[in-house]
Parts: structure tokens; C-alpha cells; sequence
């Protein structure tokens, strides 16, 4: 099969066999093809490990990799089941993280315009 990739700007061709995958920089005119071995995929990698909280309590871990575009509550403060605590941007959508229980937030891991990872703990309720 052969596919057009643009990549910063160039164009490559992309001829893929199950054996070999061979480039050509289309974008420029001289440029030699490019032959790379087809390899299996790496193994994923080994999630990072979440933020260790420092307060026992309900961990309220992130659901999805993205970034944090706003904090709704402050240390000290009463929550109820249901609250949103954090608004998570991802995939160009606005993700209201909601208390799942009813208690006082004991710590807040994140600020707005942190990056956060999947299960990477954001509030401790």
C-alpha cells in the first residue's frame, strides 16, 4: 500500500509491504528513498506512577491525559458528591472532574495549566 505522509511541512511517500517500508521525500526533487525494516511494535511503556498524595482520603485520580483549565475549590473547603472540583481539557473538550463523595478537599496536586496523565491524582478529598 502506498500512502502520502506531510510531515513538518513535507511531503514523503510511503510504500508499506509486510516485509520493508520504503520513504521518498517527495517534497524535494533529488532526494534517494529511504528503505527501513518494518519491525514489531514496541511494547507500551509502563504507566508513570501517580503523584503519591501526602493526606489519607479519597484519591480523585484524572480519567484521561489532558490539561487542567480550571480548579473549583480550595483546601478547607466542603464538597458535596457531585461538586465539580476540576475542569480537565482533552481532546478539545471541557471535563467536569465531580467529587464522588461528600468531604473536605485535604490537598489539590494540580493547577490550572498543569499536564496531567491518566490516573494521575488531581484532588484528596
Amino acid at each position: 500500500m502506498k500512502y502520502i505522509v506531510n510531515l513538518n511541512g513535507k511531503n514523503y511517500e510511503v510504500e508499506v509491504t509486510e516485509q520493508e517500508a520504503v520513504v521518498t521525500n517527495i517534497t524535494a526533487a533529488a532526494a534517494a528513498p529511504v528503505q527501513a525494516p518494518v519491525a514489531a511494535p514496541a511494547p507500551a511503556a509502563a504507566p508513570a506512577a501517580p503523584v503519591a498524595p501526602s493526606a489519607a482520603g479519597t484519591n480523585i485520580p484524572s480519567p484521561m491525559p489532558g490539561t487542567i483549565l480550571g480548579v473549583n475549590v480550595a483546601v478547607g473547603q466542603a464538597v458535596k458528591s457531585g461538586d465539580v472540583l476540576i475542569v480537565l481539557e482533552a481532546m478539545k473538550m471541557e471535563n467536569d472532574i465531580v467529587a464522588p463523595c461528600d468531604g473536605t478537599v485535604k490537598q489539590i496536586l494540580v493547577s490550572k495549566g498543569t499536564t496531567v496523565n491518566t490516573d494521575d491524582i488531581l484532588v484528596v478529598i
